[in-house]
């Protein structure tokens, strides 16, 4: 068995430099947004701040200069993301465009879709929606029915995607789809890219725990779509949609989902002068420290061109297993009549999400299931 490891990435001073002028910036930013809102985070959809971003080179970083980006390496991105993040920024419009969209079009699209879509990525006025899991397979995407069978004047796409976030404002989706027939369980797939305004397509809104909107159910009838709809080679979907997923699984959005509960707590703690167990205290903001340090080894691995999705996957797991655990660990430490109305709403709403932290991104079953395959365990 080999286990993974997780090389320690050191920042640079250029880096250190990078952060401070983000969190600066945020700090004006959000100023007057207050902690309830900043609660959602990532799927707070602003598209004037995507815009502001873009402005200020903080999305496409990692993309070449020749496509609207910015040629700087994984490790810059993830200090902007963890600094926006962290402050609660609302980021949910450019968020998978600029996450995984934007690197598959470089790797997979035409030279026409990089000329034409990753400087709209780059600049924060093209949104994206992700087009895997279905109602009947969860996160088995081996077991996903929607197909794009292959016409004269390209492919036709029939099926139906759910949990797509913010699919009703997304310009496009990449679709894991089955393209063919294959005895192997992995192969058959593909992945097409579609214009979310061509006709056949409907969006229907799916309201989650707290009654709010931004999950979806996509149906696709009979869309028509051009030859090269097709990302990469035909049949290659399940390679591509691993490699798509190591973006995915192992950012600071997989372990700092509840950060602002955290800081909140800290506030209240410290405002009521609360003595008592900081036990809990300490291994929260240890283990919080520790999957930084795993995130950030991840992106320093991607910005070296390997592919670690055993790392990623860990990553995920252990972040949700943190991100879920925060309400819980407040629940224990925090008096109630230390608590205050705004702390309540935050509290609130991290707890109503909390149980999504396990699903997006991959179940923990799935996952777990990745780990083992990785370690030679199963």
């Amino acid at each position: 068995m080999t286990l993974p490891t997780f090389p320690l990435e050191t920042t640079s001073t250029a880096q250190v430099a990078l952060r401070a002028e983000v969190r600066a910036f945020l700090s004006d930013a959000l100023v007057d947004l207050p902690a309830r809102e900043r609660a959602r985070s990532w799927v707070g959809f602003d598209a004037d701040f995507s815009a502001e971003l873009g402005k200020r080179g903080w999305l496409g970083m990692t993309l070449p200069k020749a496509y609207g980006g910015h040629g700087r390496d994984a490790v810059d991105r993830h200090i902007v993301v963890e600094e926006l993040l962290a402050a609660g920024a609302p980021v949910a419009a450019h968020w998978i465009a600029d996450r995984q969209s934007a690197p598959l079009i470089l790797r997979h699209g035409t030279e026409d879709q990089r000329r034409t879509i990753l400087p709209r990525i780059a600049a924060g006025t093209c949104f994206f929606g992700i087009g895997m899991s279905e109602a009947s397979s969860g996160s088995d995407l081996a077991s996903v029915r929607t197909k794009a069978e292959r016409t004269a004047d390209g492919f036709v796409l029939n099926g139906t995607k759910l949990w797509t976030t913010y699919g009703h404002k997304a310009h496009y989706m990449i679709v894991f789809c089955r393209t063919g027939k294959s005895e192997d369980r992995h192969g058959g797939f593909s992945q097409v890219l579609v214009d979310m305004s061509l006709p056949g397509i409907t969006v229907s809104p799916v309201l989650d725990i707290a009654g709010e909107h931004h999950f979806n159910e996509v149906s696709f009838d009979n869309v028509v779509l051009p030859p090269d709809a097709l990302l990469g080679e035909e049949g290659g979907g399940w390679a591509q949609v691993m490699s798509e997923l190591a973006f995915e699984r192992s950012g600071p959005d997989r372990f700092l989902s509840s950060y602002v509960l955290v800081e909140d707590l800290l506030r209240c703690l410290k405002r009521a002068s609360a003595g008592g167990e900081t036990t809990d205290l300490g291994r929260m903001i240890a283990r919080l420290m520790v999957l930084r340090q795993m995130s950030l080894s991840v992106a320093g691995r991607l910005a070296r061109g390997e592919q670690p999705v055993l790392a990623a996957a860990i990553v995920k797991d252990l972040g949700a297993l943190f991100e879920q655990d925060v309400p819980e660990i407040a629940r224990r430490v925090l008096r109630d009549d230390a608590a205050d109305a705004e702390y309540a709403a935050v509290f609130q709403r991290i707890l109503l999400a909390a149980p999504s932290f396990s699903l997006r991104g991959g179940t923990r079953e799935i996952l777990r299931g990745i780990i083992a395959r990785g370690l030679g365990l199963r």
